[in-house]
């Protein structure tokens, strides 16, 4: 089962990523997207999007799920990066056709069921009961929480399926749709991949497999 490096170097204050093209199936599926919210890169280097409240935000206003001031907390985003891991480990699990772990099975369950319909009850020591809706940044979490975890459920269920892999270039941990043979979600990636094979032919003296 793949899973991020939490063991690799994070950038240092002020690095940019260089601009990564999303990998195929983001643009359709948001949880795609999600998972792949943080990068891992070659010399150990590790990028998460979701780093920070301020980084969080801005991912979610990003895909739609959150207004730029929303204002997230750490509670809030890491709420996020765990429901992130939970869902790479359901990726991980279709990829790699083993069974699914059931606590990432209960987290994406709970996601999508946590939302409340209706203005809850509260009671004041004061006054009473009253109704009101919970607080507007939790409300606005919950809701991208519950709209990540069910695009993950529609892509693990549906046609689009099969098509899951996950990327063929290492250090690389992102997931992609694949089309036809190909396992590189990045021309960077397949770049990487076509040189360190083209460098054990030279080293080794023999042909390397990797994937196409």
């Amino acid at each position: 089962m793949r899973a991020m490096d939490v063991n690799a170097a994070a950038e240092p204050a002020g690095f940019v990523e260089p601009a990564v093209p999303p990998a195929p199936g983001e643009e359709q599926y948001p949880a795609l997207a999600f998972a792949n919210s943080a990068i891992a890169s070659p010399g150990g280097r590790f990028t998460d999007f979701l780093g920070t409240p301020a980084q969080a935000n801005q991912w979610l206003a990003d895909h739609g799920l959150a207004p730029v001031d929303a204002g997230l907390r750490e509670m809030c985003t890491a709420q996020l990066r765990s429901l992130r891991e939970q869902i790479r480990s359901l990726l991980a699990s279709r990829v790699d056709a083993v069974p699914a772990l059931p606590a990432a099975l209960s987290a994406v369950n709970d996601a999508m069921t946590k939302v409340p319909t209706a203005s809850l009850l509260q009671w004041d020591e004061k006054h009473g009961p009253y109704r009101a809706p919970p607080h507007p940044t939790t409300e606005i979490v919950d809701h991208a929480l519950a709209t990540l975890a069910a695009d993950a459920a529609d892509l693990l269920t549906g046609p689009d399926a099969g098509r899951l892999t996950a990327c063929g270039s290492p250090p690389c941990s992102r997931y992609l749709l694949r089309h036809g043979r190909r396992h590189w979600c990045s021309t960077r990636c397949g770049d990487r991949a076509r040189a360190a094979r083209a460098y054990a032919r030279r080293t080794r003296g023999g042909p390397v497999r990797t994937r196409a």
